[in-house]
């Protein structure tokens, strides 16, 4: 219905709010980006652009225009791009620790796979500790993890500090319900991972190294059941801080746990897989805000 050029130019000058820069930016003369704006004025049967000595701005109906350009516009780069055959292919197996799932992760993902439809995801979702092992035994290409300097491989031995490349920074803390009340003189009520287990070794690490006596009440393998358990009341666990639900609070200060440390959420990649399918996804996360999902 409208004509490609005619979009790009009415973009430019959106984006840039002057005739001039938006010529530049498209290497076109300033009576052609005059023109096309024109012409698909004419097409849509609305002003879009108001123009006077001292100002260019969008009318309503150019900010209606410029949200239907971007996206016609990307469409077609879409369908350029998949039926050229330059659409990226191939397999791309990718790890994530379960908690991260609490995050944006599964939107990045979704918009991931719609715009490399022929890229074949394959998603497991296991511990941290578990992925780290196999992307170092080269069973999968990329995995994003929850990452400490102290990170112990299956053999016991320090992994040689950090790698891989951050998505941010947090740092765990101690996590109950509102009305929890711990005796400090009994064993801190813990619900945790199997072992092994990143947060759980690094709890228990903690509260021995306070002095502190604990008690496994909850064994569970995925975060769903740590926070169902955490909100029955039988115990209290360590988690990221920015991925306490709503309905939870940190607890460390109010019954003078000790801390837990930093954590990084990381992204690390199997030297061996194809580059350009790891960078796509890679870019992907590292390029949207990996806010938690809230509610």
């Amino acid at each position: 219905m409208f004509d490609n050029d005619q979009l790009r130019s009415f973009l430019a000058v959106a984006e840039t709010l002057n005739f001039t820069r938006a010529a530049e930016r498209l290497g076109l003369s300033q009576p052609t980006i005059s023109q096309h704006v024109r012409k698909l004025e004419d097409h849509a049967g609305r002003q879009l652009v108001f123009r006077d000595t001292r100002e260019v701005r969008l009318t309503d109906n150019g900010d209606a225009m410029a949200g239907f350009a971007r996206n016609i516009m990307a469409a077609q780069d879409d369908a350029a791009r998949y039926f050229s055959g330059a659409a990226m292919r191939g397999r791309l197996r990718f790890g994530t620790a379960d908690d991260l799932a609490y995050t944006r992760l599964p939107t990045i993902l979704r918009d991931f796979r719609q715009l490399y439809p022929q890229i074949n995801l394959e998603l497991t979702v296991s511990q941290s500790d578990q992925l780290y092992r196999r992307v170092k035994a080269g069973q999968l290409d990329l995995v994003f993890v929850k990452w400490v300097s102290a990170l112990q491989t299956s053999s016991g031995s320090e992994s040689g500090g950090q790698e891989g490349r951050v998505v941010r920074h947090d740092h765990f803390s101690w996590v109950g319900l509102e009305q929890t009340n711990l005796d400090p003189e009994a064993p801190v009520p813990l619900i945790a991972y199997p072992s092994p287990s990143l947060s759980r070794r690094l709890a228990i690490d903690a509260l021995e190294g306070a002095g502190r006596t604990w008690r496994i009440t909850c064994n569970t393998k995925e975060i769903n059941g740590v926070i169902a358990a955490v909100r029955a009341g039988i115990g209290v666990t360590v988690m990221p801080s920015t991925l306490i639900p709503d309905d939870l609070v940190s607890i460390t200060r109010r019954f003078e746990l000790p801390p837990v440390g930093e954590v990084d959420f990381t992204l690390i990649r199997n030297p061996l897989a194809r580059t350009d399918v790891v960078d796509a996804l890679e870019q992907a996360i590292m390029g949207r805000k990996l806010n938690a999902a809230k509610g």
